[in-house]
């Protein structure tokens, strides 16, 4: 079993039989080691390429907004950057700034249909109180993270640099799950925007989980054209984030609004506000990549909501559709057709949406709830917007199990969507004999159905028929993370590397931290750089799936019905981007499969997918918007392909 056997969330619940395992010295054992071993020689030689960058190497951490991870983050002297400090919205102590109302959040009447911009809004005083949601209470060796032991924590996780294996251990919460989380002194009264999580909640602590699907993100939003300005050519306020955590968070899966419903009881309150403090030490190893290396402060999740359908953009250039398992389109049972309008009665209750409930829509029909909202504002733009959608296709929108499981057969789940024959970067790749792996956590574990936190809904290969399918596909490009360590070591790398931690190590909230995924990047990143004949010639991409529900002050353009999403942290660590540059250019997922594409001389993977939009062009005012949108960059600013420095400090 898996710690992702619950597609929607990322809950831990390890078998009390790993305890067992480890006890017995039988954990691991007779595990299968990945076919890519033996296979990869064959890719010796790598193809030409249009820089000098001969492998790129994708890390997907979980669930952090830019704001939240860089909200103070202060560039080198020459630089600039887009946070809350630069804004004025709060100042290097985390206190609130002159422009602290930037961020206020409000409260909002929603009771007939779906809406973007609700009326009837009114400014938070104060903001509902920031819950523990599903953070653990205490460490535990059978239902961690975290662990009780650090010898059963380092048996399960084996992918941190060692100075990072006590954060294992460390964090619990202290509190019931769905709590006031009074680790905040005032988290009674709390401002009306942004706070400081550190140092009253350690930042080696857990905390709670914002909600991250698709129609609340887009609510959260609060996007009317109406509102539209040169410098937010979007019209969206942001200012709904804990309105929507309050009246629906992960949704309701189509049950009725509970007895006594209130604003703490889904759990979250205005969790989603917080923010780390790099002045006062917060993800300091983050701070010493974007110090320097190249970080971007306009890269975004591509769609709006959560982990599988923003890993299928990454992959497909594209979001996949409901269908016979043989390539045809086909009508999902009703009860995984999204229905976001409010339940009869309720303040914004959707009527259908949450785990196991809601996660399609045909989105080229207006008459589908919720899907009118979205239509109309995108074509109500001053540069209107295509939705994208294709007729009668309903597509995946939020987490549902991929159509194979890792060993090759066939999901069997009530929620998962039927195999997929839509092109992906794999299948481009592989037309021009370019090596690829995708590298996933515990994936061996997942492969021999033993104890795991292998994320399924991550890996966008296990949703695809062909490579899936076919025992010799499946085996060379999909490989667990210690073999990524492994190749490292030989001196040898595929051309482009997939990363995704296990969901231990993987940053996301309440079920991992950040400081692990820290841990995670870094032994990555070191066993490169102790690798000087691959380190001359390779990429990291250091990024996030999207940003967890989490608050960003940060401009986001509308590309078509899916996106895009809020800014995450992107951080391109190569021996040409080093300096400490912060790169403006507007990016999204599919901006590194432009940037793989480009390198290697392949075409867009089909003729709608969104690898066809231009780069940008931005004005030199306002290097944020672009002026042609919808354009996605191709990841070639973040370096300086003329200058290449491989001498490298120690963190």
């Amino acid at each position: 079993m898996s710690l992702h056997a619950n597609p929607q969330t990322n809950p831990p619940n390890i078998l009390k039989k790993f305890l067992a395992m480890v006890m017995m010295g039988q954990l691991l054992a007779g595990m299968p080691v990945s076919a890519f071993a033996n296979s990869n020689r064959q890719h010796q030689h790598s193809p030409a390429t249009a820089t000098p960058i001969k492998h790129v190497i994708v890390i997907i951490g979980e669930n952090r907004t830019f704001d939240h991870v860089f909200a103070t983050y202060v560039p080198k002297r020459g630089e600039s950057v887009s946070n809350l400090l630069s804004k004025g919205i709060v100042r290097a102590d985390g206190s609130p700034g002159p422009n602290y109302s930037l961020s206020a959040q409000s409260s909002a009447v929603n009771t007939e249909e779906y809406t973007l911009s609700p009326g009837s809004k009114e400014v938070y005083s104060p903001l509902p109180p920031a819950m523990t949601n599903g953070a653990h209470t205490a460490g535990s060796d059978t239902a961690p993270p975290p662990f009780a032991t650090l010898a059963v924590a380092t048996t399960f996780e084996t992918d941190l640099f060692p100075t990072y294996n006590p954060s294992l251990i460390t964090g619990a919460t202290g509190l019931p799950a769905k709590v006031a989380d009074t680790r905040l002194p005032n988290v009674n009264n709390l401002r009306e925007g942004v706070f400081q999580l550190t140092p009253a909640i350690k930042y080696d602590d857990y905390t709670g989980d914002p909600v991250h699907r698709f129609y609340q993100m887009w609510q959260q939003y609060d996007c009317n054209a109406n509102h539209a300005t040169r410098e937010n050519p979007s019209g969206c306020k942001h200012d709904l984030f804990p309105w929507v955590a309050t009246t629906i968070s992960t949704g309701s899966n189509g049950n009725p609004q509970p007895a006594n419903f209130t604003q703490l009881t889904t759990g979250e309150g205005s969790v989603s506000m917080g923010f780390y403090n790099m002045q006062q030490g917060d993800a300091p190893y983050f701070k010493y990549l974007a110090d320097h290396y190249t970080l971007s402060d306009n890269f975004h999740q591509s769609v709006m909501g959560g982990t599988g359908a923003n890993h299928i953009m990454f992959g497909f250039a594209d979001a996949i559709w409901y269908s016979d398992g043989k390539g045809n389109p086909a009508v999902p049972p009703v009860n995984q057709i999204e229905n976001p309008n409010p339940q009869a009665g309720t303040n914004n209750y959707y009527d259908q949406d949450g785990y196991g409930g809601g996660s399609y829509s045909d989105c080229s029909d207006i008459g589908q709830p919720g899907v009118a909202p979205i239509v109309n504002y995108l074509q109500s733009l001053p540069r209107p917007i295509d939705p994208h959608c294709q007729k009668d296709r309903y597509y995946l929108l939020n987490n549902y199990a991929p159509g194979y499981n890792a060993d090759g057969s066939l999901g069997t789940g009530a929620f998962t969507i039927p195999p997929t024959s839509v092109r992906h970067i794999g299948d481009a790749l592989m037309e021009k004999n370019i090596s690829f792996v995708y590298y996933g956590g515990h994936w061996d574990r997942s492969v021999a159905g033993t104890p795991n936190a292998y994320c399924t809904i991550c890996n966008p290969f296990q949703y695809a028929t062909d490579i899936m399918s076919n025992a010799t596909q499946r085996t060379t490009h999909n490989a667990d993370v210690t073999r990524l360590h492994t190749d490292i070591a030989s001196g040898y790398l595929p051309a482009v590397s997939i990363v995704k931690p296990d969901g231990i190590a993987d940053g996301h909230p309440s079920s991992s931290k950040l400081d692990l995924f820290e841990g995670f990047v870094k032994k990555i990143v070191t066993e490169l750089q102790d690798q000087p004949d691959l380190w001359k010639d390779t990429a990291v991409f250091v990024t996030f799936d999207e940003g967890g529900g989490y608050y960003d002050s940060g401009y986001t353009q509308a590309v078509d019905f899916f996106g895009d999403g809020t800014r995450i942290p992107t951080i391109v660590v190569s021996p040409y981007s080093r300096g400490g540059k912060v790169d403006h250019t507007y990016y999204d997922h599919v901006s590194i499969t432009k940037f793989i594409e480009k390198n290697w001389g392949l075409k867009p993977l089909t003729k709608r997918s969104r690898d066809n939009f231009p780069n940008p062009i931005a004005s030199k005012k306002n290097p944020y918007v672009p002026l042609n949108s919808p354009a996605l960059g191709d990841m070639f600013e973040a370096f300086d392909f003329n200058h290449c420095e491989l001498s490298h400090d120690r963190f």
